[in-house]
């Protein structure tokens, strides 16, 4: 049996509580009004959903969110023939509801899907604007308000999951990183409600253990797990229970890294 599809088309007002790092957000509205398909890359946890829901509410469009994995193939995303009452009915996926209706479609972690994803996506996210459906005969042409965003992670790059030439090079992209640590303590403080001043040890502590990518660690901290921290904190939560729980348990499991990090934390926090 298939996995689940989630997909949300639902417009969302007002905007979700978004931080710009830069000049992403005038970049996005140009690229939806000229029709450029649009490629955001970053880290885990560094805001790339919450960007794109952020510019779908902003811009009025309704959002259809696909978190792509192993298993999810091209009809995941078009449609299939489904049995229905006896009958046999065709059945649109998230990505032709989207090219149908108009909106942003918006596949997240795009490399984990199945190479036959691409096939679809090319016509797509080319000057053609075309999907075309072989199970039903048609070709849908994507409607001016219509908008594809993919994401990806570059850290989880390999040889076997990248994107290829042909496909990154029909996107315009933007890449994220983590916020400036001013900047992502008022992110942190006001998703989570606790004070700046109690924030900002935590996103000290996250800066270190992000330097430890690439050694004990394939992920540093992200500023999700750094919202998660600070709002169990002010529920009520001691402040190194938070840390181990939201900040460095969920980054490893090996007993050694885990003591060193408790460590880097004690220095910190102390």
């Amino acid at each position: 049996m298939k996995p689940v599809l989630h997909a949300v088309d639902a417009v969302v007002s007002p905007p979700p509580y978004y931080a710009p790092a830069g000049h992403e957000c005038a970049l996005f509205e140009q690229a939806w009004k000229r029709r450029v398909p649009l490629l955001v890359k970053g880290p885990t946890g560094c805001g790339k959903t919450r960007f794109v829901a952020h510019m779908a509410a902003r811009l009025g469009l309704p959002l259809f969110t696909v978190s792509c994995h192993d298993d999810l193939t091209a009809a995941d995303l078009t449609g299939r023939y489904l049995l229905k009452g006896g009958e046999t009915v065709w059945t649109d996926g998230p990505l032709t509801r989207a090219v149908r209706q108009g909106g942003i479609c918006y596949l997240d972690e795009v490399v984990e899907a199945r190479k036959d994803v691409a096939v679809v996506l090319h016509p797509l996210a080319d000057d053609r604007r075309v999907l075309p459906l072989e199970r039903t005969g048609e070709a849908l042409i994507a409607p001016p308000h219509f908008m594809l965003v993919v994401s990806y992670n570059p850290g989880y790059q390999s040889l076997l999951k990248a994107l290829k030439p042909s496909t990154r090079q029909r996107f315009a992209a933007i890449e994220f990183g983590f916020l400036p640590h001013a900047q992502e303590v008022a992110v942190v403080a006001a998703e989570s409600g606790l004070a700046p001043d109690r924030v900002a040890p935590l996103v000290t502590l996250a800066a270190r253990l992000r330097q430890l990518k690439g050694h004990d660690l394939e992920e540093g901290v992200s500023t999700r797990l750094l919202v998660y921290c600070a709002s169990l904190i002010a529920e009520g939560l001691p402040l190194r229970d938070a840390v181990l729980a939201a900040m460095i348990e969920p980054l490893t499991d090996d007993a050694d890294v885990k003591a060193a990090l408790i460590e880097v934390a004690n220095a910190v926090i102390a």
